[in-house]
């Protein structure tokens, strides 16, 4: 059965590229409204060249690590909507690369501020939103790496742990209106993103960027990538109906991660 999300009305940060662009034109396609922010301008007039600009999706500009930007984004989406479906946490960084007694304080503290401290700005303000529509799905991108742990990626690692905590806590606090919490924990994703942890790792290492890729690659008992596409259809039925009961859960989309090296 295809799944169905027309009439969704759905916020997505970090929406306008990477993983947040499959999952905004996934929503898209399946009938739903999405109302996306991104910091990267260039991403932002790429998305408002999409054919369905101003109709069913709505682009804006935002630093989500900035509170009072994303009060901005949420008035402008007040204006359209006073109820939304869902919200997805997506943005996020990588964060530094290097053993933990030689990381600069600012980096961690960056870390934690776009990947955890973000989806608290966000939540905030959607969940007043979701529960005037009575039900409702919140989103967290986690990773693997805030199950398992990442060796020379403590603050991301930490911050990725932190949000299955936030994902757990809300689902907890937010079951009696209907609102459906989950994580989704995406392993070794083929992209921009990961090729800049790759090359990071290579670096610091001092080791060729094949091997590193080989061995991310090896972590899995289904020995593959994970593609952006993946991460979007399983936001899909979590936002659909057919997830209603599915709540608190902590979902990876890994090929089976058996080891974080």
């Amino acid at each position: 059965m295809t799944l169905n999300l027309k009439n969704k009305k759905i916020i997505i940060s970090a929406g306008a590229s990477g993983i947040g662009w499959a999952i905004t034109k996934e929503c898209l396609k399946k009938g739903a409204t999405v109302f996306l922010c991104d910091i990267n301008k260039k991403f932002i007039s790429k998305a408002k060249k999409h054919p369905l600009n101003n109709k069913k999706l709505f682009s804006y500009e935002c630093d989500a690590s900035d509170e009072i930007e994303v009060s901005k984004f949420f008035s402008n989406i007040l204006k359209k909507t006073k109820k939304i479906d869902a919200l997805i946490n997506n943005v996020g960084v990588a964060g530094p690369t290097g053993n933990l007694e030689k990381l600069k304080s600012k980096d961690w503290e960056e870390t934690l501020k776009i990947n955890v401290i973000s989806h608290f700005y966000f939540s905030k303000l959607a969940i007043p939103m979701l529960k005037k529509n009575k039900t409702g799905s919140i989103i967290n991108l986690s990773s693997t790496a805030g199950i398992h742990g990442f060796p020379l990626r403590s603050p991301y690692a930490a911050s990725k742990w932190a949000v299955v905590g936030v994902t757990k806590t809300l689902a907890m606090e937010l079951g009696k209106y209907k609102i459906r919490v989950n994580a989704i924990c995406p392993g070794t994703i083929k992209g921009d993103r990961m090729n800049r942890v790759i090359n990071a790792k290579a670096k610091f290492l001092k080791v060729s960027k094949k091997s590193v890729e080989k061995e991310y690659i090896s972590m899995t008992s289904m020995n593959t990538w994970i593609y952006e596409e993946d991460i979007a259809k399983t936001c899909s039925y979590l936002v659909s109906d057919d997830s209603i009961r599915v709540s608190g859960q902590i979902i990876s989309v890994d090929g089976n991660t058996f080891r974080m090296d």
